[in-house]
């Protein structure tokens, strides 16, 4: 008998839990419209091209950086950039303004291109940070950016096959730890 009872008690609990939580209205369900845009909005990041905010812009530029227009960047940061990669590459000597890296460009014009952190794809050409040839037209995937970014910065006029500053041109990571899938999305799934 008192087992019953327990049976009867714990069917009656079960009951009252699914009435309170059932509702009349299931047939009502508010799915969203799409996305919320109100409200006010800030940029917080630049990083089309890594390591440029981290290497070129002083700490008390970095949120004057993250939230400049990039129409505006250039004028902003070009003159600072110079002035930091003229003191961080003795490929850019400053008393020889006519240093160039392997692109062909002098510190005021490879400045005045990393101050704008845009990255600039091509139509016509590969889509690649650097493959040799091509010179930022857009970023591959398996694209080594860093090493790029160094070879421009320490390498000089010949860059990799001869470079000014030859431990600096190279970060030693070769590629990705992960094998890149060959359909979207494209990354391996995280470790």
């Amino acid at each position: 008998m008192k087992f019953n009872k327990i049976k009867l008690f714990a069917v009656a609990i079960l009951a009252s839990m699914t009435a309170i939580n059932c509702s009349s209205d299931d047939d009502q369900i508010n799915m969203p419209t799409g996305p919320d845009f109100s409200g006010t909005y800030i940029q917080e990041d630049q990083m089309a091209r890594p390591a440029i905010n981290t290497v070129f812009v002083n700490d008390g530029m970095k949120d004057a950086f993250n939230s400049t227009v990039p129409s505006q960047m250039g004028a902003m940061f070009q003159g600072p950039f110079q002035t930091k990669l003229e003191a961080l590459s003795p490929a850019y000597d400053p008393s020889n303004p006519s240093d160039a890296n392997a692109l062909g460009f002098t510190a005021a014009q490879f400045t005045g291109v990393l101050a704008t952190d845009v990255l600039t794809v091509s139509l016509d050409d590969p889509t690649t940070f650097f493959d040799g040839t091509n010179v930022l037209t857009g970023r591959a995937l398996a694209d080594d950016v860093i090493d790029v970014e160094l070879i421009l910065i320490f390498g000089g006029e010949d860059g990799l096959s001869n470079p000014e500053n030859p431990g600096l041109v190279s970060d030693n990571v070769s590629s990705n730890d992960k094998e890149f899938l060959t359909s979207f999305p494209y990354l391996a799934t995280p470790w």
